[in-house]
């Protein structure tokens, strides 16, 4: 036996490497991924029941409510959507006469999206709302533990993309 009390002749390392006692739910990546999934339907609900739209189609809309016009590969990267969810949502956004896609003119293959009249006014009454449950959600936390899990969470990003960029 090695000085943590792990028997060196069946795993090498075992628990060196943290491998005795591993719980998931006890695993900070699994844990961030449970508490980001439910924020997400605590806050999703409220526009799904009210305005028919889905998370994708909701990100599409915050997107260009935030930024007016993007191209939609950047919707993608902008909104944590993948290509796929990008196409369905702005198909169905424009179905409902909410997003407007216009050529680009500096490349004709991609194209530029943007809100219609409709498409703000949606934006312009479900934000206020969003906002609320935002709130609610953080409400719990006073002043100085907000600014906290504010650096704590950009800490945590930055080191996140780091590894991300590493590979």
């Amino acid at each position: 036996m090695d000085d943590d009390g792990a028997d060196e002749t069946s795993e090498p390392n075992r628990s060196r490497f943290g491998l005795e006692g591993f719980e998931l739910t006890r695993f900070f990546p699994y844990r961030l991924a449970v508490l980001a999934e439910r924020v997400s339907l605590a806050v999703s609900g409220l526009y799904a029941d009210r305005f028919d739209l889905s998370r994708p189609e909701w990100r599409v809309i915050a997107a260009l409510g935030a930024n007016r016009t993007m191209a939609a590969k950047d919707i993608g990267p902008y909104s944590t959507l993948d290509k796929m969810q990008v196409s369905r949502a702005v198909a169905r956004l424009e179905e409902r006469g909410l997003v407007r896609r216009e050529e680009d003119a500096s490349d004709r293959r991609a194209k530029i999206l943007s809100l219609t009249p409709a498409g703000r006014a949606l934006h312009h009454k479900i934000v206020p709302l969003v906002r609320a449950r935002e709130d609610y959600l953080l409400g719990g936390l006073d002043e100085a533990e907000r600014a906290v899990f504010e650096r704590a969470m950009a800490s945590v990003l930055a080191r996140a993309d780091g590894l991300v960029e590493r590979g």
